[in-house]
């Protein structure tokens, strides 16, 4: 964990908070202000189904709320205390009296932004084009760097970015490998951390591709690149829920897989990483919570590939998860193409994100649509009355294979005066697809 604050992005994206640990005792908020011992996680787990003080209303299980989306007020809110002082006014010859004196003090108002992206998805012609970079400055190894260098002026501009690595990467002295079991560079790594991205979700279908060895040099690299991941570990305690600060609000981040590509972990193997399961996620939160986590945002890898529409099981889970009211927000990738952005039991769930970068479509079998993607970033506000998630808003992306699979930033493309018409027709394509989909939470052109 970064014990500093990201260097050239001013924003905080710290080590866990309120006495949490990376280790198997966690401190529960009450616990810290009174010194009395950590509590352990499991006995947290045993009593998950108690229910626990949240910033949001507790529901029941309401119908699915239709595609269109609610719109959320994003103005900011205060909580006011008002405090009465007695004043004594004395007159020469009668009765002294008391006058109340009122102030009042407006509680903070904290706000934490965020942006998230879906897949990463690095297939071997892009580690090619990495050699190729490398070589064109006299170096050796690989330069990912220039493909996500677009993003800066989106990822620069809030506190926590998170994106999605589907892959693992190989481990050490094993040879790189390419569909159907990855293991990529660790530069791959490099390149999320010099875009701007401060943390990830890794749980996928592919997490088990190298083994154990691919999670440990997974988890290794991040930590060499000084950003943090959730939805790997190298150790059960790993696994476990953390809370982390960012721009002093407390956050923590889950992250679940519908499959392992029909890999198994062995028995007593389970927490190397973690499998869609609405018990074990509400477990999760309610820990998070009860360690004094102000927002709870949930990853969820799932759906039909190239498919827009969230399948049954999609939205199942959904309600399931956000009933209780304990989850702040819902982000989905596996699909490989951009589905809805909905409100479930009034929360906000980002079905799915596309491909942030992969080398897709490859064939017949994959759309157009499998080259776009959105950077959605989401405001939150903080009160002592709970949180406010304002309306996700969508920065569509698109791949640009033909110029060394470089992620454009589709509006900002499109309002250049210097790009040809063929380019510029390639981008109307893309941000038409994204906009039939996303079309009510695109950003405003630039």
């Amino acid at each position: 964990m970064r014990e500093a604050d990201r260097v050239g992005h001013g924003r905080r994206w710290g080590p866990a908070v309120r006495g949490a640990t990376w280790g198997a005792s966690w401190c529960l908020v009450a616990a810290c202000s009174g010194g009395s011992d950590p509590v352990t996680v499991e006995a947290v787990r045993a009593q998950a189904a108690t229910p626990v003080a949240t910033s949001r209303p507790v529901v029941s299980s309401p119908p699915l709320v239709p595609a269109t989306p609610t719109i959320t007020a994003t103005t900011t809110t205060t909580t006011t205390t008002t405090t009465t002082t007695p004043t004594t006014t004395t007159v020469t010859g009668a009765t002294p009296t008391t006058t109340p004196t009122t102030r009042t003090t407006l509680a903070p108002v904290r706000r934490v932004s965020m942006a998230f992206s879906g897949d990463t998805l690095p297939h071997s012609p892009l580690w090619r084009q990495a050699e190729r970079n490398a070589a064109a400055d006299g170096a050796t190894g690989y330069d990912f760097d220039p493909m996500m260098a677009g993003l800066a002026p989106i990822l620069d501009d809030v506190d926590l970015a998170v994106c999605h690595l589907e892959t693992p990467i190989a481990p050490e002295g094993e040879d790189l490998s390419t569909m159907p079991r990855y293991g990529v560079p660790p530069e791959v790594v490099g390149m999320l951390a010099s875009s701007g991205w401060d943390h990830c979700s890794t749980a996928s279908n592919h997490t088990l591709d190298r083994g154990f060895a691919g999670i440990v040099r997974t988890v290794d690299t991040f930590d060499e690149y000084g950003l943090t991941q959730v939805g790997m570990a190298r150790t059960p305690d790993e696994i476990e829920p953390r809370v982390f600060d960012a721009n002093d609000v407390a956050v923590t981040h889950l992250s679940y897989t519908w499959s392992y590509n029909g890999l198994r972990l062995a028995e007593g193997d389970e927490w190397q990483s973690a499998l869609i399961d609405p018990d074990r996620i509400l477990a999760d939160a309610l820990i998070a919570r009860s360690l004094g986590a102000e927002i709870v945002v949930v990853s969820l890898h799932w759906g039909a590939e190239g498919v827009h529409e969230p399948t049954s099981y999609q939205r199942q889970v959904a309600d399931r998860i956000t009933a209780p009211g304990i989850i702040d927000l819902v982000v989905g990738h596996h699909a490989h193409v951009v589905q809805p952005i909905e409100q479930v039991n009034d929360t906000w769930v980002l079905f799915g994100l596309g491909n942030i970068l992969s080398n897709l479509p490859t064939s017949d079998r994959w759309p157009a649509a499998s080259q776009d993607a959105a950077v959605v970033t989401v405001g939150f506000e903080v009160t002592e009355d709970g949180v406010v998630v304002e309306r996700p808003v969508v920065h569509p992306t698109w791949v640009d294979k033909d110029a060394g699979w470089i992620v454009r930033l589709v509006q900002d493309e499109l309002a250049r005066d210097d790009i040809g018409a063929g380019q510029r027709g390639r981008l109307e394509s893309s941000f038409a697809r994204t906009a039939t989909v996303l079309g009510g939470h695109l950003a405003s052109a630039p």
